[in-house]
């Protein structure tokens, strides 16, 4: 190698370590002023890059809640949740407002289950738009409405100590994800759709077959004592009404897919979507409470494809929108 060639070699050695170096510091500015990067990196393990909308939540630990005057609020937040009938049920030591459901018969594990309904993507994405209010709506309006429709009741004054427990909890559960994010696991897994109506005659079979020995042979549920239920009611009097979120069928089909029987988990299902979605169309075929529901969706074009009750932005029946096939509504939408 010659001179002029070393001196070449040289130069551009030089400008690949300036240019690392000017990345270095980009970087290096940019994380100073984003301080939080580093928490959202922290949650990426080695080797398996994610995009936030991938990022998988972990449930913090109950044992983590501070000894302080917000930690008690917190946990009062969660014994609301886990014991909700105890305090707000029909012989409620606090008020009577409910069913006797209590909020983890539908968010499993007080809320803290993937794919179990869970609480993880509130604090991230609250306030929110909902076409169903067609408002914005705070946590405090989300958890009443979940009284008045999951628990059949009575809403409960935003400003008490009961609904600040209830915010402080679900705050909590939600404090390590990001902003705008909605994990891997919140919510409820959306199966794919069946290329025929579901059928509640199917259902019915697969109920007697796996639902019954918990939910009882008609719907009525297994109570733990006077004050709780050990195995919720599915349908009748003392169930959820009509306007809650699982009397859709695409909610409660993924739900039950993901977390029943008891116990089973997103990797170990025992039914197949098939039969997910017809024991969904069993139990909801089924009386319970109704609920005046003149004032959601005020845009009918926004209603989801499986809300049954008109008036729609459609020509398909009110039993198609129950029941299915969902893909040509879908379709439909898609098309416009």
């Amino acid at each position: 190698m010659n001179h002029e060639q070393r001196l070449i070699r040289t130069i551009r050695l030089s400008l690949v370590s300036i240019s690392a170096m000017v990345a270095f510091l980009v970087l290096l500015t940019f994380v100073l002023l984003n301080p939080s990067i580093l928490d959202y990196a922290k949650s990426i393990p080695p080797g398996n890059p994610q995009s936030p909308s991938s990022v998988t939540w972990i449930s913090p630990d109950s044992l983590d809640i501070p000894s302080s005057e917000a930690g008690d609020l917190i946990r009062f937040g969660q014994e609301l949740v886990s014991n909700t009938s105890r305090y707000l049920g029909p012989n409620g030591s606090i008020m009577s407002v409910s069913n006797g459901m209590n909020c983890q018969n539908c968010h499993l594990k007080a809320g803290r289950k993937l794919f179990g309904n869970n609480y993880s993507a509130v604090a991230s994405t609250y306030p929110k738009f909902r076409t169903r209010s067609g408002t914005v709506e705070t946590i405090e309006k989300r958890v009443n409405d979940c009284i008045e429709r999951s628990l059949n009741g009575k809403k409960i004054d935003p400003g008490s100590h009961e609904m600040k427990a209830f915010v402080a909890y679900i705050l909590w559960v939600g404090k390590d994800v990001p902003k705008g994010v909605s994990p891997t696991g919140s919510g409820i897994v959306d199966l794919p759709f069946l290329d025929r109506a579901t059928e509640p005659s199917r259902g019915k079979v697969i109920y007697q077959r796996d639902c019954k020995r918990c939910h009882g042979e008609n719907g009525e549920g297994i109570k733990a004592d006077e004050s709780a239920w050990r195995y919720p009611p599915l349908w009748g009097n003392e169930s959820f009404n009509t306007g809650a979120g699982l009397f859709r069928l695409s909610r409660l089909s993924g739900y039950v897919k993901k977390n029943m029987p008891q116990d089973v988990t997103k990797e170990t299902p025992l039914l197949t979507d098939e039969e997910a979605w017809d024991v969904a169309a069993y139990i909801n075929s089924m009386p319970r409470p109704s609920k005046d529901l003149t004032g959601d969706w005020p845009d009918i074009a926004t209603k989801p494809m499986d809300h049954p009750f008109g008036p729609f932005a459609d020509s398909f029946p009110a039993a198609q929108h129950k029941y299915g096939p969902f893909a040509p509504i879908k379709e439909h939408y898609m098309k416009k």
